[in-house]
């Protein structure tokens, strides 16, 4: 009923002006012109064009209109129907009295003076309803919180707009840094872009001065980058500040209605906290979404591993590209299941199985690719957890070695399009059980790239990348729950690195790389496309004891203080720092941002072959001293603490 009447009381303004803009409209053409000789018509003219109005504002959704929030689609709406109204009556009238005696001019004076009469009351209101003009006035206008913003662009004009209007905001922003000095000096919404982020120790003690010190930085840009904001985080804690940051443009936030909106503040009002992934990242790379699109759309796809983290995330973002089918393949029955029901309730419309099997077992593997017939397969399944792999190095080659095999002649012998090799930077000089077999997979796909006889054979893709920040058996993870613990974290070694990206990032790069058609990335080398790897930029590695210490800063506790960062010293199989490319290995750009090409050792197939029917043999017997001389055939670079001892 509330909604009902307060529809009623608008249509009612709005029916009001229109006579009213009428009548003025007439008179003041008679006081310019005189009075017409037969002045009868007014009342009934009034009365006809009050009525087309109302009809068109209705049509028009003027009713509709919540005018707290009036803006200019409203300015527009109010045009065109004022404009309508007017042909309208002037049509209407020229059948009835054939324009005799009717002012026509006053038209001319009625379409302005209408459209202001309507427009001025509801921006009027929603300039009431702000309250704006009366903070200078309330006492407590100032207890907002003070804030700087890092970023001039579109999320800090949303901020600030959000923030002036009403007067149950928040925040008060204060000024504004960008990292473009082109930027510097000029205003958004009345806010100055005060200097550049590397000034900002100058402009915060600026602002002391003229007693507006922020008490938060809030970042409002996805240009910066996660080095820049690690080192935000270190300098806000020295500035006795916070850090936060406005919500992207590209999170969303499900309304009543079940539509997905942007959002800048989170539920109870306030801005979302710095999190991992904002330290980590880096700018957003610029995506070849149509190549990606041809590559899946329309394509019957095969995911091994699509229970597994990158598994998963592939499921997601394929199933967006429309692929005619997936078939969702995992040897794990609760990762299997999770993915599965995800995908019955996000993409049920994508055609999919869910199918239980090893990729051990080649049987299975022959089954499946029989039935499901799959365009695209991507490989992901493989056991990744380094200390566990070192304990079982025969289960890692059976997986990581064989599995990849049986996988790739899967797809030779059922004429698949295109297998994509997910690899790791471990793989390169590896000192683990992990690396070295996951660079004997990378060799399984080379060996048969190389032995390709024409371009319908299937084509094999390697992509490589480091560290996926949340994974299964990540360091993240395992710090997240140590704090829940309350502590301490612990670092294997002061020095350590690592290479991280999110997810998303991983995958969608993994889809871009898939996606580059095979005569550009041989055009990219100077030898053809021929056992090449992608390999996907990672930007700086990170000092793992930084990212405990960073950590623990998010969650709002000091470290060495309220949380301990310990030392455990290296686990067997790890190094200090990973590496992305072999010394040996050649680097070429492919043209595309964020990957590369590298073109590694190869050996032939009929080689690989008879070393890999050694390995089934060895590691299936399970004579891990045999097995671990046989990796190290594969790969001389394979250095570890395991063989030594094995041999001793």
């Amino acid at each position: 009923m509330l909604l009902n009447r307060r529809i009623a009381i608008v249509a009612l303004h709005d029916i009001f002006m229109a006579a009213l803009s009428f009548e003025v409209s007439v008179l003041v053409r008679y006081y310019t012109y005189g009075a017409p000789q037969s002045p009868g018509f007014l009342w009934p003219a009034t009365v006809v064009f009050t009525t087309v109005c109302f009809i068109a504002f209705w049509r028009a959704g003027l009713y509709r209109g919540i005018w707290y929030y009036a803006s200019f689609n409203d300015l527009v709406a109010i045009v065109k129907a004022v404009t309508l109204s007017i042909l309208v009556f002037l049509a209407i009238m020229f059948v009835a009295t054939r324009l005799q005696d009717f002012p026509r001019t006053a038209l001319l004076i009625n379409w302005p003076l209408l459209i202001f009469l309507l427009a001025g009351p509801r921006f009027l209101y929603r300039a009431l309803k702000d309250g704006n003009w009366r903070a200078a006035f309330e006492r407590n206008a100032d207890t907002r919180i003070p804030v700087l913003l890092l970023g001039a662009g579109d999320e800090a004009e949303m901020f600030i707009r959000d923030q002036s209007r009403g007067r149950n905001a928040n925040y008060r922003v204060v000024g504004i840094v960008d990292d473009k000095p082109n930027r510097v000096g000029r205003d958004i919404r009345g806010v100055r872009v005060m200097a550049t982020i590397a000034e900002l120790e100058q402009v915060i003690k600026t602002l002391d001065k003229k007693g507006q010190r922020p008490q938060r930085l809030i970042i409002a840009s996805e240009r910066i980058a996660g080095p820049i904001v690690r080192d935000l985080l270190d300098k806000a804690e020295a500035w006795g500040l916070t850090l936060a940051r406005v919500p992207k443009l590209t999170d969303f936030a499900d309304s009543n209605d079940g539509a997905a909106r942007p959002r800048l503040l989170d539920t109870d009002g306030q801005l979302q906290a710095i999190d991992i992934a904002d330290l980590l990242g880096r700018p957003r790379k610029v995506l070849d979404r149509d190549a990606m699109a041809r590559l899946i759309a329309d394509k019957r796809v095969l995911v091994t591993g699509a229970g597994g983290t990158i598994g998963s995330e592939l499921v997601r973002q394929i199933a967006g590209f429309g692929p005619a089918h997936m078939t969702l393949l995992d040897n794990g029955e609760y990762n299997l299941y999770r993915i599965d029901m995800e995908m019955s309730e996000k993409q049920a419309d994508v055609p999919r199985e869910a199918v239980l099997g090893d990729v051990r077992d080649t049987a299975r593997l022959n089954q499946v690719f029989a039935t499901d017939r799959p365009d695209i397969v991507f490989h992901a399944a493989a056991f990744k957890h380094v200390p566990l792999n070192e304990r079982n190095p025969n289960e890692a080659a059976l997986t990581n070695c064989l599995g990849t095999y049986n996988v790739a002649e899967a797809c030779r012998v059922h004429e698949v399009g295109t297998m994509v090799q997910i690899s790791t930077d471990k793989a390169v000089n590896p000192t683990n059980v992990m690396g070295a077999t996951k660079r004997i997979a990378e060799m399984v796909c080379q060996s048969l790239n190389l032995a390709r006889t024409s371009p319908s054979d299937t084509r094999y893709v390697t992509v490589r990348f480091g560290n996926v920040l949340g994974s299964t058996g990540s360091v993240v993870p395992l710090f997240q729950r140590q704090l829940a613990a309350g502590g301490p974290l612990t670092v294997t070694h002061p020095e350590i690195t690592r290479y991280f990206m999110t997810t998303g990032e991983a995958v969608e790069l993994v889809l871009q790389a898939s996606a580059i058609p095979e005569e550009d990335a041989a055009d990219a080398s100077s030898h053809g496309n021929k056992g090449e790897v992608f390999v996907l930029d990672m930007g700086e590695p990170v000092r793992i004891q930084d990212l405990a210490r960073q950590m623990i800063r998010l969650s709002g506790l000091q470290p060495d203080k309220d949380i301990a960062v310990e030392f455990s010293g290296l686990r067997p199989g790890e190094k200090l720092y990973e590496e992305l490319f072999h010394d040996a290995e050649q680097l070429v750009q492919t043209g595309h941002e964020g990957i590369m090409l590298a073109a590694p050792r190869t050996i032939s197939y009929d080689d690989l072959k008879s070393l890999l029917d050694q390995l089934n043999e060895s590691a299936s017997a399970r004579q891990t001293d045999k097995t671990l001389q046989l990796i190290k055939t594969f790969v001389p670079e394979f250095e570890s603490d395991l063989i030594k001892s094995n041999s001793e």
